[in-house]
């Protein structure tokens, strides 16, 4: 399976939520990215997070929907995340949602790690384009 590296910046923009949903002490933002790279695309997305009662405890989840080229293949498809800090250790999962390829990129799938180094974005994508069926 190819692995491509690459930087990316994220806007992100707090958006209000139920009445219910801010009780509950639920965040929400939208997102808003750019990859460069062998992933040359535009992402934007919605992130709901909470924080434990605990420091540095919290979890969130999202969906990006993300638009451009893969190494040359046209097309989008959606990211899904989950992602959890247990007293300051980091977990995530991050993957193309089944079945979500267009265009060049029908039948993309795949894994992507997130770094922070320096201040600044990395991702870390490996990934297949099957054959349609």
């Amino acid at each position: 399976m190819p692995q491509i590296t690459g930087e990316f910046e994220v806007a992100m923009t707090p958006e209000s939520l139920s009445a219910t949903a801010a009780q509950s002490g639920l965040g929400r933002l939208s997102l808003d990215k750019r990859y460069r790279g062998a992933l040359d695309a535009s992402a934007q997305g919605e992130m709901l997070s909470v924080r434990a009662g605990v420091a540095g405890s919290a979890g969130y989840v999202a969906l990006e929907r993300v638009e451009g080229t893969l190494d040359g293949r046209q097309g989008s498809f959606y990211l899904q995340h989950s992602g959890s800090m247990a007293r300051g250790t980091p977990s995530l999962s991050l993957a193309v949602v089944p079945d979500t390829g267009t265009g060049q990129l029908q039948g993309l799938q795949g894994a992507m790690a997130i770094r922070i180094e320096g201040g600044k974005h990395y991702y870390d994508f490996t990934y297949d384009i099957a054959e349609a069926p």
